[in-house]
């Protein structure tokens, strides 16, 4: 069972392509990450298979009142305080598919079906990240991505799949798979390979 702090929010609306989900501004951290792969139930499953995707895009929505504050001067710093903590201003996350589970395997490709409003989308565990990055299919979906940030995106979800889901002595083993994939994948564009390998490695 997923722990309740590994909930990134609860789906707005969703197509196969991608969803949204939304959650309260004093819940953001770093289980909101650029690039972080998060998962949600797939719409009238009956074996509970999951849509895997990854956050590629956060906005803290705006009110009248907000409009007014960042107008005024010398604010007193409890004013901010309350406005952060105590006020329920939305956040949205918005998240790419890239793959989904399959009785017991994972998928990579976008999912039969998308999640449906109010599910819960929690953050994938180490092991989940783990099994998912075993095969590098998922960064062709990424890169033909044009409604999102692509590569910086792909850039972003590698280091988090490193830093989450690889022990220190495998991190140069799965990076050196993942920029050979780059590497055939993009063998027509150098210019656009050696961008995102500096990405990867900055």
């Amino acid at each position: 069972m997923e722990q309740t702090s590994d909930i990134v929010g609860r789906v707005l609306r969703a197509n196969t392509r991608g969803f949204a989900c939304g959650t309260h501004s004093n819940q953001i951290s770093d289980k909101h990450d650029f690039g972080a792969f998060v998962k949600a139930p797939i719409a009238n499953s009956n074996d509970a298979e999951m849509a895997i995707g990854l956050i590629y895009k956060v906005d803290i929505q705006d009110d009248q009142l907000v409009n007014e504050l960042v107008m005024g001067e010398n604010i007193p710093d409890n004013v901010l305080l309350d406005q952060r903590n105590n006020r329920m201003i939305p956040v949205e996350v918005s998240v790419l598919s890239i793959g989904f589970t399959y009785r017991g395997t994972m998928v990579h490709g976008l999912p039969p079906r998308p999640p449906m409003s109010l599910a819960e989308v929690v953050l994938c565990t180490a092991a989940d990240v783990h099994l998912f990055t075993q095969e590098l299919g998922f960064i062709r979906l990424i890169l033909n991505a044009t409604e999102v940030p692509a590569d910086d995106l792909l850039a972003a979800a590698l280091r988090y799949a490193v830093w989450k889901a690889y022990p220190p002595e495998d991190e140069r083993t799965f990076l050196t798979r993942a920029g050979r994939e780059l590497a055939r994948q993009l063998s027509g564009d150098m210019k656009r390979l050696a961008h995102l390998l500096n990405l990867i490695h900055p």
